[in-house]
Formats: structure tokens, C-alpha cells, sequence
């Protein structure tokens, strides 16, 4: 009698432990689908408890308590990395505690079209949800910042990259400017390596006079030329007297360039003042870049829109009006 409720027991166990098993092995690698699109964030510093329920909350896994038994064997219960995560399709447990571990969290795309200047990637930074727009202008003009950076400016203006950027959700205004600034770094250091420097230019002034280019033409093959005015321009001691410039140092510009407005004293104003202007009015791309430190070799002191996007250079005053009287007062 003894023997037969051993043997009962014994059956009872092995069939609870086959059950067991066989609920964790489903529970852990079957997949499972959500029910609609669910987005969990897990907080910096949450345990292993609080993350397996609030995964088994929105039914992304079918068991906090086998989801962290596997964590645990697998020496993996305080490598879960916080951030937010998307599960859209069907996935075993053991599928999103690799997801977890290797920090596969949902990140934001940006793109910064070159030519854009401070205010305008801060107004997309902010529309991205980065932080709002004055504080980021703040951060890019803050001393201690720009220090820690090396850039030896007032502002970040010039050194943020045009680029297409992915971020995690959350990440700070000073971190995402880094990065930007960072690229801009690796840019340069591109420019360096093919070794065919023609400037004197220091990288501020380099930013400058490729942001005027950037400013000036859309069409990459015409970018060395434009450089080439420039710089022989410089040569000469003459002004530049590019608008692109002028347009950056009035507060609020309405789209509309007067006289009155070239001939208003501003830091900018190279229609006023020779040289350089005191810095970037834009981000350039790696073309203005590149047509900044190699301009063409040629004899254009100027030059003027055809009203088809590109322009026609000329190397006397007399040639330049005669191209103007045909592309712009006939227009």
C-alpha cells in the first residue's frame, strides 16, 4: 500500500516537473505576438523584477518569473539596458532578453540638409524632440562647452555637420551637438588625408569661406569656382560683396535684400567690410569644404546667377556688367 502512493506521488511529480518544464521552454522560446504594436521604456536603474512584469504587463513575454530565471543562468539579470523598445512582430522571450542585453532600443533619424544654419538645425533638433530651441542655441554658444570641444568660437555656427543622424530618444542637447561636431572633425581630417591643400586658412576660416560657398551654389561643380572668386578677391584686397553673408547678419531677414540693406554697417556686411566675416553662416558639406581648401585655378573676380541655378563667371568688371544686364535686368 505504502509503495503504491510512493509510486502515485513519484508519478505525480514526474508529471508536475514535465509540466514545469515544459511551460518554461514554451513560455520562454515559443514566440509570441503582441497585441498591437507596444512600446515599453525601461527606466536607468530598474531591476530585473520590475522589468519582466512590466514586459509580461504589455504581454511581450508569457512569464516574468521564467524570463528572469533565464536571466539569471545566464549571468545576463543586471546587463539589461534601459531605453525604449518597439515589439511589433512575434518573439520568444529569450529573443527580446537578447534585444535587452544589447541595447536594441528605438532610435530617432534626423537630417540636416546642408546650408542649414544654428537656427534652423535648432528648430529641427526641437521638432525631433531633442530639447527646445533656445536651449539648444544656448548649449551651442556655451563657453565652457565650446571649450571642452575645441572650438575656438562663439558659437557652434559652422561646426555642426550636415548629415543624417540616429540618436536614442532621450539623449542630451550636448551630446547630440557633440556628435555633430565630432563629424565635422572627421570631415576635415578626410580633406586632410587627400593631400591637396591649396589654403592658408585655419579650420575657422576655412568653415567661413565654405559656408559663403555652400550659401552661394547648389551645384557641386561650381563650388570650386566660387572659391576660386573668392579667394582671388581676397588676394586683391577686395570685398567679397556676396548677399549670403550680408542676409546672415540681419536679425529677422523678410526675404527681401535692399539697398538700404547693403549698405548698413554689420560684422557680416562684406559688401563694407574686407576679408573674411567673423565666422560660419551656415554648415557647409564636405564639396563647399573640399572647393574651399582646392579652388579652381583661374581669373574670376565675379560672378552672377543665370536664374537656372548655376552662374556666370567673369574676370573684368566690364565682362561681369554686361553679364548682369543680360541674366538679371532682362529678368
Amino acid at each position: 500500500m505504502r509503495f503504491r502512493w510512493r509510486h502515485r506521488l513519484l508519478l505525480v511529480f514526474v508529471v508536475w516537473l514535465f509540466c514545469t518544464l515544459g511551460f518554461g521552454w514554451w513560455s520562454l522560446f515559443s514566440p509570441l505576438t503582441p497585441p498591437a504594436e507596444s512600446s515599453v521604456s525601461i527606466e536607468s536603474g530598474s531591476s530585473l523584477l520590475s522589468i519582466a512584469n512590466t514586459l509580461a504587463d504589455h504581454q511581450i513575454i508569457r512569464s516574468a518569473l521564467t524570463f528572469r530565471l533565464l536571466a539569471r543562468i545566464q549571468g545576463r539579470a543586471t546587463a539589461l539596458q534601459a531605453g525604449t523598445y518597439s515589439f511589433t512582430r512575434a518573439a520568444a522571450a529569450s529573443v527580446v532578453l537578447d534585444r535587452l542585453t544589447a541595447g536594441d532600443v528605438d532610435q530617432v533619424s534626423i537630417t540636416i540638409p546642408e546650408g542649414f544654419n544654428l537656427q534652423q538645425i535648432a528648430r529641427r533638433l526641437a521638432e525631433a524632440g531633442v530639447a527646445d530651441q533656445t536651449k539648444i542655441i544656448a548649449a551651442a554658444q556655451d563657453a565652457a562647452f565650446l571649450d571642452k570641444l575645441g572650438v575656438k568660437a562663439k558659437s557652434l555656427e559652422g561646426y555642426l555637420f550636415p548629415e543624417t543622424y540616429h540618436f536614442v530618444p532621450g539623449i542630451s542637447r550636448f551630446e547630440l551637438l557633440r556628435m555633430m561636431v565630432n563629424e565635422t572633425e572627421l570631415q576635415l581630417l578626410r580633406l586632410q588625408k587627400l593631400d591637396k591643400h591649396k589654403t592658408h586658412f585655419n579650420r575657422h576660416q576655412l568653415l567661413t569661406l565654405a559656408s559663403i560657398i555652400q550659401k552661394e551654389t547648389g551645384q557641386e561643380e561650381e563650388m570650386p569656382l566660387i572659391s576660386a572668386v573668392f579667394y582671388n578677391r581676397l588676394a586683391r584686397n577686395m570685398p567679397l560683396q556676396t548677399d549670403p553673408t550680408v542676409i546672415y547678419g540681419i536679425p529677422d531677414f523678410n526675404g527681401n535684400l535692399t539697398r538700404k540693406d547693403l549698405q548698413t554697417q554689420s560684422p557680416y556686411n562684406t559688401y563694407l567690410n574686407r576679408g573674411l566675416p567673423p565666422g560660419p553662416i551656415a554648415s557647409p558639406g564636405f564639396k563647399a569644404l573640399q572647393a574651399a581648401a582646392e579652388p579652381a585655378q583661374s581669373d574670376y573676380l565675379y560672378f552672377v546667377a543665370r536664374g537656372d541655378g548655376t552662374h556666370q563667371f567673369s574676370s573684368t568688371l566690364a565682362e561681369h556688367n554686361r553679364a548682369v544686364r543680360k541674366f538679371q535686368l532682362h529678368h
